[in-house]
């Protein structure tokens, strides 16, 4: 009787905390098939769906050209993303260096800085660079690597056993080989893993476009949602179709990438190992 209890109490809690992250979601869904009066009401499904408010979002915004900005954004920050902090965590996970765990605690001592706190200084750079309004000031930023992203691979390094690298050292490779051919052909949970968080965090990133883009032609989705909002008043509708409409592309990735992502989170001890 007392597991019997114990697992409808687990399997409610998890109900409860999994309505609470749903909740949002749905009523976006919902509001966005409201008419103009109607968002207000408490009711989840509206008696006339308003189908018509997804096209009137492309009517009013090139939003087409803003998810494809955001989707060549995201690509090519994960991209170097994968490859420089894949690299930075085969450096140290597995070469020896002086200094090398000085330097590690002080890359990763990085983390506790707010990003809002960088926003001013990577302005005043990219101004100096004359990127300001340009899409190189959404690339180059966050091209180059993260701290949470090479501990993430340094951790998945250490956990690939060193006979792999002894192997291959005593069959000539060089270092170059020995992390290019051998080992990361074995972190692909782990560079799943990145691929994953890194794409979503530029996908609905907010501040960093607001502040270096104004043009249309080169805007992310996420300012989309700006443009639609007056000065006076503001289409509720349209912003939550506008809203969902950003939302599929991560429900899709997550879906395919699922498996090869849980698996990468308890491998590499992310998730608490």
């Amino acid at each position: 009787m007392r597991r019997l209890l114990r697992g409808i109490a687990v399997y409610a809690a998890l109900v409860a905390v999994g309505w609470c992250a749903l909740a949002p979601i749905l009523w976006a869904v919902s509001g966005s098939l409201k008419q103009e009066g109607e968002i207000a009401d408490a009711a989840l499904l509206p008696e006339h769906p308003q189908w018509s408010n997804y096209g009137k979002v492309f009517e009013l915004l090139p939003l087409g050209r803003m998810l494809l900005n955001t989707a060549v954004y995201a690509l090519c920050v994960t991209a170097g993303q994968v490859f420089f902090c894949s690299l930075a965590g085969y450096a140290f996970a597995r070469l020896h260096f002086r200094g090398r765990e000085v330097l590690f605690l002080a890359y990763l001592g990085t983390l506790m800085v707010p990003l809002t706190v960088t926003v001013i200084p990577q302005f005043l750079l990219m101004r100096a660079f004359g990127w300001v309004d340009t899409p190189w000031a959404m690339i180059v930023p966050g091209l180059f690597g993260s701290a949470f992203g090479t501990y993430l691979m340094r951790q998945f390094f250490r956990t690939l056993p060193t006979e792999l690298e002894e192997a291959a050292i005593l069959d000539g490779c060089s270092t170059w080989q020995v992390y290019w051919r051998v080992l990361l052909p074995h972190t692909r949970p782990a560079l799943m893993v990145l691929a994953v968080l890194t794409w979503i965090t530029v996908w609905n990133d907010f501040l960093w476009p607001l502040v270096m883009i104004q043009r249309n032609d080169i805007a992310t989705a996420t300012l989309g949602l700006v443009r639609l909002q007056g000065q006076y008043h503001t289409q509720w509708p349209l912003l939550m179709a506008t809203a969902v409409i950003i939302l599929l592309p991560l429900l899709v990735i997550y879906a395919i990438a699922q498996r090869a992502f849980i698996r990468g989170i308890a491998l590499s001890g992310v998730g608490g190992r």
